[in-house]
């Protein structure tokens, strides 16, 4: 099964997150299948690569709660199918 989940990267004191498509058997910091996109809490800066998540979305990839809100945020979750945003809601 895949998750879309953080990645903690940066300096100590200093977090930024990647947004990753990864195994859910898999560490934190383990190897990702695929980066897409970029959270920065400090500085509350977001990126995201909708066609990405969307794809990863449809194909079963289940968002973890942080993610989750993130993309909501950004209206990432409205570009779903009706039935599909049942799921995540």
């Amino acid at each position: 099964m895949v998750k879309l989940r953080l990645k903690r990267c940066g300096k100590k004191q200093r977090a930024v997150y990647r947004i990753v498509a990864i195994d859910v058997r898999s560490r934190r910091e383990g190897r990702d299948l695929r980066k897409v996109g970029f959270y920065d809490p400090i500085k509350n800066q977001t990126y995201l690569n909708i066609p990405v998540i969307l794809y990863f979305l449809e194909q079963g990839a289940q968002p973890t709660g942080t993610v989750q809100d993130i993309s909501k945020r950004a209206g990432v979750l409205l570009e779903l199918s009706p039935t599909q945003q049942t799921k995540f809601n």
